[in-house]
């Protein structure tokens, strides 16, 4: 699905994360725009309660539960959404759903009225049910973690959009042979060895290798635009992902 919208003359687009913000969520189209992003990007959620302590089963129960509360535009209060990327806001959502999370589980085993520990303080409960961990977000790894999974998923879309483009174009197999140039892992095979798969001179190999990474490149720049609010935020997004990649990776 896709609601962007580009107007070259004016300099302006709307993406998805755009039409959400700037429709409040309100309109049929934003609420679109947001179950899109939302079903995109479902994993670095999951992720990170998982590494919060849940098992998987809980994990993707409350990751179910939480995207259906951020659709329905409760249980995320406090997080303003024209404040920042996706991202962002996706992480100070689910941290907003834990909180609330545990505020529910406080009432319900001390009988109500208790007031919620504050954020980073919250430890493991005495009956062998992990409590909820949530440090200072200037400290917190799974921050890290978070950005690291949402990375992924952009690198994922973008390669799942070039691999469909190329198996409509009968060049499957060019991007089975090439995707390691794209990925970081071109030392796994030569460009002569590469070549010779797709029988081509390694002239043409080396173009078809250029062709693939500029279509590439254009597809993060696409998907990382469906996540901000304007065209300026663009390129820092951009800087942000090869840097989490880079970071992760070196």
């Amino acid at each position: 699905m896709s609601t962007s919208t580009s107007h070259p003359n004016h300099g302006f687009f709307t993406t998805q994360w755009a039409l959400v913000v700037e429709a409040s969520g309100t309109t049929p189209a934003a609420q679109a725009a947001l179950a899109d992003l939302c079903e995109a990007y479902w994993k670095p959620v999951f992720h990170f309660l998982l590494r919060e302590g849940r098992n998987e089963d809980t994990a993707r129960d409350q990751t179910q539960e939480f995207f259906t509360r951020l659709m329905s535009g409760g249980g995320v209060g406090g997080v303003d959404p024209k404040r920042g990327r996706f991202r962002s806001y996706l992480l100070g959502a689910i941290r907003h759903f834990l909180q609330d999370l545990h505020d529910h589980e406080n009432c319900a085993k001390r009988g109500g009225g208790i007031a919620a520990e504050p954020l980073g303080t919250l430890d493991g409960t005495d009956d062998g049910t992990v409590g909820v961990e949530v440090s200072d977000p200037g400290s917190e790894p799974n921050d890290t973690r978070f950005d690291r999974e949402w990375a992924l998923t952009i690198l994922d879309r973008s390669l799942t959009a070039l691999k469909t483009e190329m198996a409509n174009l009968g060049k499957k197999a060019h991007f089975e042979v090439l995707k390691p140039w794209l990925v970081g892992e071109s030392s796994t095979m030569s460009t002569t060895d590469a070549a010779k798969s797709l029988g081509l001179n390694e002239g043409s190999a080396r173009v078809a290798i250029h062709r693939l990474r500029k279509r590439f490149r254009i597809l993060v720049r696409e998907e990382i635009a469906r996540t901000v609010t304007d065209s300026t935020a663009v390129d820092a997004e951009l800087q942000y992902f090869v840097h989490v990649l880079a970071t992760e990776s070196g």
